[in-house]
C-alpha cells in the first residue's frame, strides 16, 4: 500500500501509477448476493448449468459487481493521512472490455489522473483498471471521482 502523509503529497503524485490491490477471487455466493440486492437475476450470472453451453463457458460477473468492488480495492492501494472523509463522487467513464469469468481472481490497478481543489475538498479523478489473472485484456477500466475532505 502506499500512503501519503497529506493531500498536497497526494497531489504532487498525479500522473503516477499508485499500485495494485492483492489478487482477489471472485465465488458464484457474490455474484448471488449481488444479484439478489439489485434484482438483476439474468442466467448469464446466476445458472452455472445454463451459462455453461452459453458464450462465455459458464458465468460471469455482472459489471456493476465488477465496479463495485473498487472502493475496497482503491483503499488496498493507497491511503491518506490527515483526512477526515473520502467518499465516492462519481465517474467519468467506464468500459468492460472481457467478461469476468466466476471463480476467476481480479485484482485493481490505480492511476492517478488529476487532483483539483473544490469548495467542498480534493475531487481525485483515479483510473482504475480491474486485471483478471492470466488474462491480456482488461475486465473493467474506470474513471473514478472521489472527494477527499481535510479537517
Amino acid at each position: 500500500m502506499r500512503s501519503f502523509a497529506s493531500l498536497d503529497e497526494f497531489s504532487a503524485a498525479v500522473g503516477e501509477h499508485l499500485g495494485h490491490s492483492e489478487w482477489l477471487r471472485v465465488t458464484q455466493e457474490q455474484v448471488d448476493q449481488f444479484a439478489g440486492a439489485t434484482g438483476d437475476s439474468q442466467w448469464i450470472h446466476t445458472d452455472p448449468e445454463r451459462a455453461a453451453t452459453g458464450p462465455f463457458g459458464g458465468t460471469i460477473l455482472h459489471g456493476y459487481l465488477t465496479l463495485a468492488l473498487l472502493p475496497a480495492m482503491m483503499r488496498a492501494i493507497f491511503d491518506i493521512e490527515k483526512v477526515q472523509l473520502g467518499v465516492n463522487f462519481g465517474l467519468d467513464k467506464v468500459r468492460f472490455p472481457r467478461p469476468v469469468p466466476v471463480g476467476s481472481r481480479v485484482r485493481g490497478g490505480a492511476k492517478l489522473t488529476g487532483v483539483r481543489e473544490t469548495p467542498a475538498g480534493h475531487l481525485a479523478a483515479v483510473r482504475m483498471t480491474v486485471e483478471v489473472e492470466g488474462e491480456p485484456r482488461a475486465a473493467c477500466v474506470a474513471d473514478t471521482l472521489s472527494l477527499f475532505v481535510a479537517p
